[in-house]
């Protein structure tokens, strides 16, 4: 019998490398054993048993035509039908920008017979009347051991490309608060998406000897930096469920995090690592507060308890958190949404 034939929708596709390629390509991995699956940037009207489409705006033509080809007409989809047999995954700029905004991607959501977010806290985003057919998967990520960090200073990372949305002034300022604290380094990986951040990360670099701009890395690369820092830093003022956190979580790294619902969402309500968005002196606060506690861990020797520093608190509080991001969860959550789509 012939398996059921999937088209997973991405805006982006390998040459861009992104998270939506990622996720693409991750699931369509995960699902092969049981499924034909092809990914596509829009759907030429191909028969498929079911579509699963990343982001509500920018693949709405795709998924207006498919409703359209399930029956679903805009009048019908007025009414409150769907289609059963599509998905659509919603990222931070579909919650917590365009579905308030945007025709389009609020008309995905009404076509859609099942929403997907990435953390638990996207859910609270939708509107009640759709908030019914949505399902949290967390993306996950391969976990690496833990390796042995010096105690001579804390070496921080953050990991995003150089744009307004990823908040990389807020990591300038940090850097510029804390240049005559020797013992507290900051490295940067991300493309110059913004020419102008770009110029200001050269400048930040140039007047702060402990911030260091590392550019574009590959994703092996980046990930060897997160392993390595004593905490990743996710200044962000708008996510969806943050690849970089989970990479870190999985990597023995604890995070600092923007307090946003994207990081909420992924890192728990009670976390210990968050500051306000754009608050660098707050970022900075921690920062220092997390080379004290190493240098606490260091006077108080190896018999040291858990509870008893930031860091080890911040790594504890990720460590349960981290069996959210395996991929085996990924995969059975993956492959229940397909079976629930292929049952509409």
């Amino acid at each position: 019998m012939a398996q059921p034939r999937i088209i997973i929708i991405s805006p982006a596709l390998a040459n861009a490398n992104n998270g939506n390629w990622q996720t693409a390509r991750r699931w369509a991995n995960m699902l092969h054993r049981e499924f034909t699956t092809d990914i596509a940037q829009v759907w030429n009207g191909e028969p498929f048993d079911a579509m699963i489409a990343l982001h509500a705006r920018r693949s709405a033509e795709s998924i207006a035509r498919w409703s359209v080809a399930q029956g679903i007409s805009s009048a019908s989809r007025d009414s409150g039908s769907y289609a059963r047999n599509l998905a659509v995954v919603l990222t931070g700029t579909d919650l917590y920008g365009d579905i308030l905004t945007d025709s389009n991607a609020q008309a995905s959501l009404a076509f859609a017979g099942h929403l997907v977010v990435l953390q638990d806290k996207g859910v609270l985003a939708l509107a009640p009347e759709v908030r019914g057919k949505a399902r949290v998967i967390f993306q996950s990520t391969t976990t690496r051991g833990r390796i042995r960090k010096t105690r001579r200073h804390l070496r921080a990372v953050m990991v995003g490309h150089l744009r307004d949305v990823k908040a990389p002034q807020t990591l300038f300022a940090v850097a510029r608060i804390l240049k005559n604290h020797p013992d507290i380094l900051i490295d940067h990986v991300g493309e110059p998406l913004d020419a102008q951040l770009g110029r200001d990360a050269q400048a930040t670099s140039a007047l702060c000897p402990n911030y260091r701009w590392l550019g574009g890395l590959s994703r092996e690369a980046a990930r060897r930096h997160i392993q390595r820092a004593h905490v990743l830093i996710n200044a962000s003022r708008m996510e969806g469920g943050a690849h970089v956190v989970m990479e870190a979580v999985c990597s023995g790294t604890p995070v600092l995090a923007s307090k946003i619902d994207g990081n909420i969402g992924m890192l728990g309500e009670g976390y210990a690592g968050y500051f306000d968005v754009d608050d660098a002196q707050g970022l900075a606060t921690l920062l220092t507060s997390c080379r004290v506690s190493q240098l606490e861990s260091v006077a108080a020797g190896p018999d040291v308890t858990s509870s008893e520093t930031l860091l080890n608190t911040l790594s504890s509080q990720c460590d349960q958190r981290a069996e959210l991001f395996s991929p085996q969860r990924e995969r059975a959550d993956v492959v229940r949404l397909v079976h629930d789509l292929l049952a509409g």
